[in-house]
């Protein structure tokens, strides 16, 4: 069961309130416990199944068909996702980003990735600049095995210098830029690692379906 719309709000804020950004290898912010941990749940309880990848990887974008998104059909199917689309829609929290992360999110439009990753994914470092304006990945499995499985952090050279923690409820939030090089390293993954990725994306984002609210931009 979902804590709701509310609740999501509140927790984001009261965390990223009281979380100070680090400021290398770029400014970014490490965030533990920022969504209830009743959504934490409700999340892993979708019934979504994790993709084959094919022994392909490195970048989403070459498993496009078969990525899942909190879209209007499935905010339509299941109580979480609804709730957590509203939340980072709402202006509440999206002045409160603006605010706290420095950037201006008027026009843009929310887009909420579920990744479920398996044995064999990888990233390769990018950057996240161009059409999205403002990254948030938000860790969800609860497997003490993912501990490790957090997000690579790159310096401007691309060279590795540390790693997110991957703790249920945790995020890696950034500004995109850049420099803001960031990926996923070789390893491996035993079950499934499960993730939110928040973004707010301008409006030459041509895949308009899967935006949470297509519709409506950020005011």
């Amino acid at each position: 069961m979902s804590s709701g719309r509310a609740a999501i709000i509140g927790t984001f804020k009261r965390c990223l309130e009281t979380t100070a950004p680090k400021e290398t290898p770029y400014k970014h912010w490490i965030l533990e416990r920022c969504i209830p941990e009743e959504t934490v749940d409700a999340i892993i309880g979708l019934p979504f199944k994790a993709p084959d990848l094919g022994g392909v990887s490195g970048k989403r974008e070459l498993h496009n068909a078969t990525r899942t998104y909190f879209d209007r059909d499935n905010s339509a199917r299941h109580e979480v996702v609804h709730d957590f689309a509203e939340a980072f829609q709402a202006r509440e929290t999206t002045d409160f980003i603006e605010k706290h992360c420095g950037l201006d999110l008027s026009g843009t439009y929310l887009r909420i990735e579920y990744a479920q990753d398996t044995g064999g994914f990888w990233l390769e470092p990018h950057t996240d600049l161009g059409v999205k304006k403002f990254t948030m990945l938000v860790y969800i499995s609860r497997d003490p095995a993912h501990a490790n499985l957090g997000t690579d952090i790159y310096d401007g050279e691309k060279r590795h210098v540390g790693r997110s923690p991957f703790r249920p409820g945790g995020a890696l939030i950034f500004v995109p830029s850049n420099n803001t090089y960031h990926g996923f390293e070789p390893r491996d993954i035993p079950g499934v690692r499960q993730s939110v990725i928040i973004n707010y994306v301008t409006n030459e984002w041509r895949a308009r379906e899967q935006l949470a609210f297509p519709d409506s931009p950020i005011a």
